[in-house]
């Protein structure tokens, strides 16, 4: 699908990027462009990926003349930039809203002015019913996203966005943090035994953006069918049956289980056999229904978590 094309990801030194370039410079690209602010992490990643299509771009979305310098010649955009750790956002809600939701506004006058062909952003099930501020601020990227059509009237971009839950191994997630505790001997925490989240890899993630770069119709919301795993049942494949747990209670902005669509959602969806989609022009006359990881029929055992992480 990218052979040749010019793609350009924000957020390029993140986690999710990470498995995205891995799997692109493989389609040999005529150009990959990262585009992020840290100097260090890109340096690391240039020493781990060696291709020729690959270009390297010190920016913050923040900054809409470097997301236009950046952009120039570019097909298609990644937009996986975000401020996520949810504690934070909380601490820091104006950092939060000016790369989470000024950011995306960047990217899409920037993408407009570009001449880009499509664009494919992430969002999370934090963005349905936000209780936190992360959680909201890419509720409002989404709705960015969706209106930016209302700017183009049809044309091009096409924005598509992709949302989903909780990615295994990611940066700043628990399963790295429980396998430091568990080095050092120390007892696992747990918000709330009665927690549950859906669960994506990686690769799933990557897979869920190729095919919204092959079938995104703009501003429409991509949603994977995924399972949902339990804390304690996470807690206790990591470390086993007797290792120590610690309940911490929830924290601020913190839910018990999250939400992918909601019962009014639903109503706009459309059903596919992997997906859902979303989109303001879908009407459904099925009956509404909320899609959670409470209530989710799909769940992951203990033994399909450790093959997971």
């Amino acid at each position: 699908m990218l052979r040749g094309k010019r793609v350009l990801v924000t957020g390029g030194t993140g986690s999710f990027a990470h498995a995205f370039v891995e799997r692109a410079i493989q389609e040999d690209p005529d150009r990959l462009v990262i585009f992020s602010r840290d100097e260090q992490k890109q340096d690391a990643m240039q020493r781990e990926f060696s291709h020729p299509s690959l270009r390297w771009f010190i920016g913050d979305v923040r900054d809409q003349s470097r997301l236009e310098m950046a952009m120039r010649g570019i097909e298609i955009v990644v937009h996986a930039a975000a401020l996520k750790i949810i504690p934070s956002c909380e601490y820091n809600p104006f950092e939060a809203v000016s790369t989470n939701v000024h950011g995306a506004e960047n990217v899409i006058r920037s993408s407009i002015r570009a001449g880009v062909g499509r664009i494919v952003a992430l969002s999370t099930d934090k963005a349905c019913q936000p209780l936190n501020l992360y959680g909201a601020t890419k509720l409002a990227a989404e709705k960015l996203f969706a209106a930016a059509r209302n700017v183009v009237g049809g044309g091009s971009p096409l924005f598509t966005v992709v949302r989903y839950g909780n990615v295994v191994g990611s940066r700043g997630s628990v399963v790295p943090l429980y396998r430091a505790l568990i080095a050092e001997n120390k007892p696992l925490p747990i918000t709330d035994t009665l927690m549950t989240r859906f669960w994506i890899t990686l690769e799933q993630a990557v897979d869920l953006v190729y095919l919204a770069l092959e079938k995104g119709q703009g501003s429409d919301v991509i949603i994977p069918k995924i399972p949902s795993m339990n804390i304690v049942e996470l807690a206790k494949a990591m470390g086993g049956d007797d290792y120590p747990i610690e309940i911490v209670g929830i924290r601020p902005g913190e839910k018990i289980y999250e939400t992918l669509m909601t019962e009014d959602e639903s109503r706009m969806s459309a059903e596919g056999a992997s997906v859902f989609v979303l989109h303001p022009d879908y009407q459904n006359a099925m009956p509404a229904h909320s899609y959670n990881s409470r209530d989710n029929h799909q769940w992951l055992t203990r033994e399909q978590l450790r093959a997971m992480i």
